[in-house]
């Protein structure tokens, strides 16, 4: 069986050129010497350890020479020398050790055009930085203008010489690299008779067949040149005297018309001096295929030496152009074919000879692939869908975790084939990118090719998707990695396979593995003593046994084990258990139930599943049939159950590992022997696997069938307790070593500090670093860690060549028994102890998830194992396994990704630890843990107590999960360290814990709560971190913890729980108190939320209604302070959020009564000496009710001084909005320049606001007037641009500076009649004057305006005139005085003249009230001024006609006014008399 060399398929490959002096021929050229075509072979330097070359040259690059280097006992070289020549290369090459000082290996290569090469070679390593070869390491010949042999046939070389074999049958031998092509001697034609003229030479030449082959042997210190001709001559010379020592014609039967072709020869020994021969021969044109033919040279020393051809006795036919190589040794002919290899064992034997034939490695990947046949792939999918019948998405995980796991077993996974295969998908990578992936990082990569093409399709179509990717995989093996020779080391009996991108070696099958492929024939005595099989009875039993499960397993399918194995992983889903009673049931119906029925109709049609089920139902009545009768003919044979039942026992007992003494130092290394000894592991792990589950169905299916098969229930009942037991622990073994041979390993995390030290390569073996960096890359399995442990290795078998196929198996079983045995001196008494060394081997090199799977298996056998026994025993570590796999799932949630699995590993994780806690005596199963794991020390003193003991492990625990910052798995063992804490402080023995604490119970307690405190807060958990605090028994960590709570919560926001009234503030109010009040002197006035208002909101929830108006009050006055410093823009939020403040501090004051509404402010004093201590807000006693003290100081503040503070911030606020900066000092009056600040601004209603909050009686008036008097000039259109007026005083440049003025700020825009009109309707009942203010600074300002509509309504009021002019300060009579004041004659006139019209023509309800006493009112004295005004208007002959007019109107009215009064008074009069 081929097994691969780990690495053989990752070479990194140096291009170095050939310099050529020679010229090119062109492509059309016809060939000088055999074409190119795919070949290799391997060369093998002897020396201690011997050196191996593989060439190969590959007819895709015809002119590129591959030479690899490596040795048995290092690892397969990552490197390799790819030789580019300037044409292409004759399948031929030779490397040999060179004898010359200097380069220490020599290369001979033919191009097909005729030149030779020999180029001086050093180590491969030293090519790195070199493009070209250096001139004089290369020695160019061209044979074709050297001599004329015709063209050339054959080739060969060895070190010093190259021979060559004519078409004209002549061989020349140059001593190429030995002389100069000048000197004498050089060049030696090898003739029959060296003598004889050259004429005679000409003519003997024509006689001789072209030369076929040429090979060099040396016999005894002799070097002889076989030459093979054409027409079957096969002549031996020796190199040394260049003379004949033998001419043999081939006396096959077929040898006429046959055509000779090639050669092969063995090698002699010591014992017989024989010299095996092989030559394939086409006998004739008319018989298809070709023939080899074994003769035997045989080697007389007696006297002169000479030889002779024993004629061939053994003929071998193979196909034609099958043979891809043959290599013979003293014994053994191996031939490599295009479809196997086959090994022909030469000389006697007790059946002749012997042949062999063995498949290639493809037909394992195919195997393995589920690509062996046409519907492989399908029942895989039916047999996913039967276990999860209902679950596409199980369905889909579990197939993409099979085909994953198949394409990175060690001898599935290829790097170029699988690089090939991504390409076919659109996948590209270059070379360093490729190399950089890990073992995830490529399986990503691989299902997002397969989701791309299975995107929204069913599980059915992803199978095929998987299918094709697989085929193409297979595809892309045979191209790239298809068999082009063999590799053999004679001397140790070892042979390989070359491939075009890789290396194996072969093996012999395992006894099991005969066993399980059906070679019962082949079985050894040593398998058959192990078997203890007593008699050919139970010989016979076994065989038909394994024959039954031969048929169950055929019937299931192949795909069956790798759901079983699959199922280990996903037990969440699915148990093994489960999964072999699906199976069961698919042997019984062969998916028959109606899902699947309707399952084949959607995915196949109604047509073809029809087809598919009757072809179902047909197979399933055979294999019924059939297995029913092998089961009952082995009942017969063996008469009762009870003797199968023990023939099943003894079987089993073979598959248990088998346990070998090994008490060996021997320290493994990483090197060829060692990878193989992974991958034979693995595949032998994998045939016992499969092995033990056949046995396992079988005796379930027995067990179901039970009395049909006259099975009884004792037999049953034997099976259930003696070997289900003994198959699942056999099962978990072997699954365990398997996935150990076949799991890459995890790369190590960067965030932990251990890897990044280990990638530093601090202190560490040159064997440790060379396979440290391979850590998460697909070739580097777990069991490489287990092997390269330097304190943990097992003896293996030493040598410094390849091993042979018979010696691999016994490092395997050695390997083996130390996984499950251990060492001798390790005194391990079950695999479930070995399992925690192995664990621990692991856990140091960071294998978490390795560790979390072996745990798991070997937790769950445990758990059957407290059933039932084993034959291993019950293990009594189980405490050591949930403590380590307690620290595995928590490594493992700290290195993934926050999500749903990672909290799920952390609740496991906190369930292991707890359970390891309560086992019995688990102290002592602890205390030995190898501090070499990695893990954290637990440390304790053997005396303590059981419960001292589980405290100290609580709070380990604590600690281990606090490094991983995972606060909810600390929280949860500090809380359970606490009640243990009471327990062993209850306990009667105090002293010891006391001793063992080195603490009083109120500090231990305290430093507990604590811890609490940190996790909950760590958790977002405010509420659960406070009652921690107000649950502290230590008073001084209880305030730590409330300064630490409250600095926290302002650091993220959430302070506002202080101030919700939810949290019982029992005996901290008054320490919250001065924390947030320290808190709040110390903090930068802009943080945000501000402290002062988290003062206010506490306050005001515990109801200390002038501490909250205290502390707010002074915020207010920081933000004052603070406000004077900054811009325009920041200046006025600072003043909003100051409104804010007082606002705030009102309302505050508001809900206190009267009498006590009132606060003395706080004395600000920052503390710079000790930032511990409390804060130096100096907060006076208030109380909060109503029993306060009668008297307050004069410097305390009163709502009434806040309202005044309010009002003039408002003011502030208001002017820097509008660009003005202004501020105060005083509260109790405002500044003289605020009102007309606030007037030119445009400000009204804050003009008003003030004007009524500080003015009361005429000082109101009078600052109402100066107002009015302002905004009416700002109405007058001649006004508009006066920057001054008697009424705008200049304001201090101390006090204020003007930035801008004309700002809009009323609703109705700047309209400023309008803004006049508004303001005096509303508070013309302050003062009734303020029309007339208005008119008359309009008329002085401008005695032509008109005045509007509104301001002489105002002046008219809603008499209409019936009682004249009579009215408040603001009557007609006024504005009557205003327009004869101000010259307004005619507007005077005719407003005169409407008022006393008005009284003329009242109606008769109202001339009743006319009559009486003072009832009707005219100015007569302006009336008169107004008359003698016209007249001097006359007089002055100005405007002498408008005043004439008006004063005739005047005297007509005045004329009918006074009649009308002459009648009314006589009327009053008469009234009076009677």
């Amino acid at each position: 069986m081929e097994v691969p060399i780990i690495g053989s398929d990752c070479v990194k490959w140096f291009n170095v050129s050939v310099p050529s002096t020679t010229t090119t021929t062109t492509a059309t050229s016809p060939p000088f010497a055999p074409p190119t075509q795919d070949a290799s072979s391997s060369c093998t330097i002897n020396g201690d350890p011997p050196t191996y070359f593989i060439w190969r040259i590959n007819k895709s690059c015809p002119n590129v020479l591959e030479i690899v280097e490596f040795c048995s006992f290092a690892e397969f070289p990552r490197v390799g020398l790819r030789i580019e020549f300037a044409t292409a290369l004759s399948p031929y090459a030779y490397i040999c050790k060179s004898e010359v000082s200097g380069n220490p290996y020599t290369l001979y290569a033919l191009t097909v055009a005729g030149v030779a090469y020999l180029i001086r070679l050093t180590n491969i390593t030293n090519y790195g930085v070199c493009s070209v070869f250096p001139p004089n390491e290369v020695v160019e010949l061209n044979i074709a203008s050297y001599c004329d042999y015709g063209a050339i046939t054959a080739i060969s070389a060895t070190n010093g010489c190259l021979v060559i074999g004519g078409q004209d049958g002549s061989v020349g031998c140059f001593r190429l690299g030995m002389l100069d092509f000048s000197t004498p001697g050089f060049l030696h034609e090898l003739r029959d008779d060296s003598s004889f003229g050259r004429l005679w030479s000409l003519m003997s030449r024509r006689t001789i067949a072209s030369v076929k082959d040429l090979v060099f042997l040396e016999i005894h210190g002799r070097k002889l040149l076989f030459v093979l001709h054409l027409d079957g001559v096969l002549r031996v010379w020796d190199l040394l005297s260049y003379s004949k020592v033998l001419s043999y014609t081939m006396n096959t039967s077929t040898s006429e018309g046959a055509r000779f072709a090639r050669l092969w020869a063995g090698e002699t020994t010591n014992d017989t001096n024989v010299v095996p021969l092989a030559v394939l021969l086409k006998p004739n044109s008319e018989v298809d295929g070709e023939m080899i033919c074994l003769y035997s040279l045989h080697l007389n020393l007696g006297g002169k030496p000479n030889f002779s051809i024993e004629p061939s006795t053994m003929n071998i036919s193979v196909e034609e152009s099958a043979i891809i190589d043959v290599k013979l040794s003293s014994n053994k002919m191996w031939i490599l074919k295009e479809d196997g290899l086959v090994l022909h064992v030469l000389g006697p034997s007790e059946g002749g000879e012997l042949e062999r034939c063995f498949s290639l490695h493809e037909l394992f990947v195919a195997e393995q692939l589920f690509q062996s046949s046409e519907h492989a792939a399908d029942d895989l999918f039916w047999l996913a869908h039967s276990l999860y019948p209902s679950a596409k998405e199980q369905i889909t995980s579990s197939v993409t975790s099979i085909f994953l796991h198949k394409l990175f077993l060690p001898d599935v996974y290829h790097n170029p084939v699988l690089r090939a295969t991504l390409q076919d998908h659109n996948k590209h990578f270059t070379d360093s990118e490729f190399h950089s992936l890990t073992a995830d990082a490529m399986k990503k990569e691989i299902i997002s090719v397969i989701e791309h093409e299975g995107v929204s399709r069913s599980p059915l179509s992803l199978i095929y998707c998987w299918r094709n990717f697989c085929s193409h995989y297979m595809d892309n093996w045979c191209n790239k990695n298809g068999p082009c020779g063999l590799l053999l080391d004679s001397s140790a009996g070892a042979i390989g396979v070359i491939r075009k991108s890789s290396v194996s070696l072969l093996r012999r099958l395992e006894d099991i593995e005969l066993l399980a492929f059906g070679c019962f024939d082949e079985l050894g005595e040593t398998a058959s003593s192990r078997i203890n099989l007593s008699s050919n009875l139970e010989r016979e039993v076994l065989f038909e046994v394994l024959r039954c499960t031969n048929s169950l397993s055929q019937q299931i399918g192949k795909s069956a084990p790798a759901l079983f194995y699959q199922s280990f992983f996903n037990q969440t889903s699915i148990s093994p258990e489960e999964v072999v009673g699906s199976f069961l049931k698919i042997l019984e119906t062969r998916c028959t139930s109606s899902t699947a029925v309707a399952l084949h109709v959607s995915e196949l049609g109604v047509d073809a599943a029809w087809d598919k089920g009757v072809g179902d139902h047909k197979v399933l009545r055979k294999f019924s049939t059939d297995i029913f009768l092998s089961l009952h003919g082995l009942y017969r044979k063996a008469v009762t159950w009870d003797k199968v039942v023990d023939v099943i026992l003894k079987y089993l007992n073979f598959l248990v590992p088998q346990k070998i003494e090994n008490k060996s130092d021997y320290k493994a290394v990483l090197d060829i022997r060692t990878g193989i000894t992974v991958q034979v592991t693995s595949q032998v792990a994998k045939v016992m696997f499969e092995s033990a589950l056949d046995i396992l169905l079988l005796l379930s299916y027995m067990m179901k069938l039970g009395g049909q098969i006259n099975m009884l229930p004792e037999d049953v009942s034997r099976v259930q307790l003696e070997l289900f037991p003994l198959i699942h622990e056999i099962i978990t073994e072997w699954h365990i070593i398997h996935f150990l041979g076949t799991t890459p390993c995890e790369s190590p995390s960067m965030e932990d500090f251990s890897s990044q030290l280990s990638l530093l390569q601090i202190d560490s073996s040159a064997n440790r670093r060379s396979w440290n960096g391979k850590l998460g890359k697909c070739d580097f399995p777990l069991a490489f860690i287990l092997l390269l442990d330097h304190q943990n290795s097992f003896e293996c078998v030493v040598s410094r060549r390849l091993p042979d196929p018979s010696s691999i198996i016994a490092p395997v079983h050695n390997f083996t028994s130390w996984i499950v045995w251990g060492r001798s001196e390790d005194e391990s008494s079950s695999f479930s102890t070995r399992s925690t060394m192995l664990s621990l081997i692991l856990l140091k090199h960071g294998q978490f998830d390795a560790v979390e799977h072996l745990l798991t298996m070997v937790n769950q056998n445990l758990l059957e194992e407290k059933i039932s026994s084993s034959i291993q025993g019950v293990n009594n570590e189980w405490c050591t396994l949930v403590h380590l796999l307690g620290c595995c799932l928590l490594a493992q949630a700290h290195r993934q990704a926050p999500g749903t699995s990672t909290e799920k590993k952390v609740n496991e994780a906190i369930s292991c630890f707890f359970r390891a806690a309560s086992l019995h005596e688990a102290s002592k199963s602890l205390k030995n843990l190898s501090c070499e794991s990695g893990l954290p020390h637990i440390g304790f003193s053997d005396q303590t107590s059981p419960g001292a003991w589980k405290l100290h492990y609580y709070q380990w625990a604590m600690q281990i999960f606090e490094q991983y910052n995972m606060s909810a798995g600390a929280c949860q063992f500090a809380l359970a360290a606490l009640e243990q804490v009471d327990e062993v402080f209850g306990s009667k023995d105090t002293s010891s814990a006391t001793d063992f604490l080195s603490e009083s119970p109120i500090i231990a307690k305290g430093r507990l709560w604590a811890n609490v405190f940190k996790f909950t807060l760590d958790l977002n958990h405010y509420h659960d971190a406070y009652c921690a605090i107000i649950s502290n028994p230590d008073e001084e960590s209880k305030y730590i913890c409330l300064r630490r709570f409250i600095i926290v919560l302002y650091e993220r926001g959430a302070i506002k729980i202080l101030c919700d009234g939810q949290l019982p503030f029992i005996g901290l109010a008054e320490k919250v108190e001065q924390e947030l009040a320290w808190k709040a002197e110390r903090s930068d006035i802009s943080i945000k939320p501000s402290p002062y208002k988290l003062l206010y909101a506490f306050e005001m929830h515990q109801h200390n209604w002038r501490k909250a108006a205290s502390y707010m009050y002074f915020h207010s006055a920081q933000l004052k302070s603070e406000a004077d410093l900054k811009d325009s823009q920041l200046r006025s939020l600072a003043l909003q959020e100051r409104l804010n403040c007082l606002s705030a501090t009102i309302n505050a004051l508001h809900l206190v009564r009267p009498s006590s509404a009132w606060f003395a402010p706080l004395l600000e004093g920052k503390s710079t000496q000790n930032p511990s201590k409390k804060a130096r807000i100096n907060i006076p006693e208030q109380e909060a009710d109503d029993h306060l003290p009668p008297q307050k100081p004069d410097s305390c503040m009163n709502i009434e001084k806040l309202e005044n503070e309010f009002v003039l911030t408002s003011a502030e606020y208001l002017l820097s909005l509008a660009n003005v900066r202004w501020t105060f000092n005083g509260i109790e009056k405002p500044p003289p320049n605020l009102v007309e600040l606030l007037v030119h601004s445009n400000l009204y209603d804050m003009v008003f606001t003030v004007i009524l909050k500080f003015y009361k009686g005429s000082a109101l008036k009078r600052e109402l007037e100066r107002v009015f008097i302002a905004m009416s000039l700002k109405c007058c259109p001649s006004r508009e641009k006066s920057k001054k007026h008697v009424l705008l005083l200049t304001s201090s440049k101390d006090e204020v500076v003007r930035d801008s003025v004309d700002v809009a700020h009323h609703s109705k825009g700047n309209d400023q009649w309008e803004a006049l009109e508004e303001y005096i309707e509303k508070y013309k009942c302050f003062h009734p004057r303020l029309p007339v203010i208005v008119a008359e600074t309009l008329l002085c300002a401008d005695r032509l305006i008109e005045l509007p509509l509104w301001l002489v309504q105002m002046f008219k009021g809603t008499l209409s005139g019936r009682w004249g002019m009579a009215g408040s300060e603001s009557s007609p009579a006024s504005l009557f005085q205003l327009y004869v004041d101000y010259g307004r004659y005619p507007e005077a006139t005719n407003l005169l003249l409407h008022y006393i019209e008005s009284v003329a023509s009242l109606r008769p309800a109202d001339v009743i009230r006319r009559k009486k006493t003072f009832a009707v009112w005219f100015p007569y004295t302006t009336i008169e001024r107004l008359w003698c005004k016209l007249g001097d208007l006359i007089s002055s002959g100005h405007m002498v006609e408008q005043c004439e007019k008006l004063r005739g109107m005047l005297h007509m009215a005045l004329l009918n006014h006074f009649k009308q009064l002459k009648v009314d008074s006589d009327d009053v009069r008469a009234s009076a008399t009677t």
